[in-house]
């Protein structure tokens, strides 16, 4: 039987980008300053 989807947040998809999200965010904190406005641009 599924769990039942109570929210986005239940959402295997949902986790797993936010997984990925902190990977990205850990990794680019070790960019240089000039780098990271590129990469929100």
């Amino acid at each position: 039987m599924r769990d039942k989807v109570q929210s986005h947040r239940d959402l295997k998809v949902w986790q797993l980008g936010m997984d990925i999200t902190e990977h990205v965010y850990q990794l680019s904190k070790s960019f240089p300053r000039e780098e990271t406005y590129g990469l929100t641009s």
